[in-house]
């Protein structure tokens, strides 16, 4: 079974995907490949540093920064990006759900994933939600943005209304830990009931 699991930038979406891990669910983070695919020596890194060579460190690494600098402030370079990242991240993996066992619920944790229209090749989708407010507060003191900066990250994303409307099932993450465990096991449990 493919699943969608997504949410907007501090709706705590890596929670849920830790938590489905932990269950048994094969976790195939797109973040994590996104890295991975722009990574020095890469195809990907010598694209961005062709069209952005002022992203590169001095130790030529991406000054990643510097770089959601640019694309979250122009929706053209953001698109740009994209065409260089998604491709490479979809192969990526492709090949790691290939190499899952059979019958194994397989978990593509993609933030984008209504905006890039991934959601229609999977067979259930998950959508992870939290106030704006609570939002801002976790990636402020996660990442070190100005409220300014994660709001623009926010607006570049799906609107929570419209991806609830495309999503399977939603789960509210406007609590504790606790609350967070006991929303996605139900979930989770559900997911499992149709791979059994």
């Amino acid at each position: 079974m493919r699943v969608g699991l997504t949410g907007g930038i501090g709706s705590g979406k890596s929670a849920v995907a830790r938590l489905f891990s932990g269950w048994g669910a094969e976790v195939i983070d797109a973040d994590v490949l996104a890295r991975q695919v722009v990574a020095p020596g890469t195809p990907g890194f010598a694209q961005i540093a062709e069209l952005w060579p002022f992203v590169v460190t001095a130790q030529g690494s991406l000054d990643r920064a510097a770089l959601s600098h640019i694309v979250f402030a122009d929706a053209a370079a953001r698109d740009r990006l994209t065409a260089i990242v998604h491709p490479r991240v979809r192969e990526a993996a492709s090949a790691l759900e290939a190499a899952a066992p059979a019958g194994a619920i397989v978990v593509h944790v993609v933030p984008l994933l209504f905006e890039s229209d991934y959601w229609r090749r999977c067979d259930v989708n998950v959508l992870v939600v939290a106030p704006a407010a609570v939002r801002i507060a976790r990636v402020m003191a996660r990442d070190g943005l100005t409220p300014v900066e994660v709001e623009a990250r926010i607006a570049a994303q799906i609107d929570p209304q419209r991806a609830a409307a495309l999503a399977n099932f939603v789960i509210e993450n406007d609590a504790d830990i606790a609350t967070l465990e006991t929303r996605a096991r139900r979930v989770y449990d559900a997911l499992r009931r149709p791979a059994a």
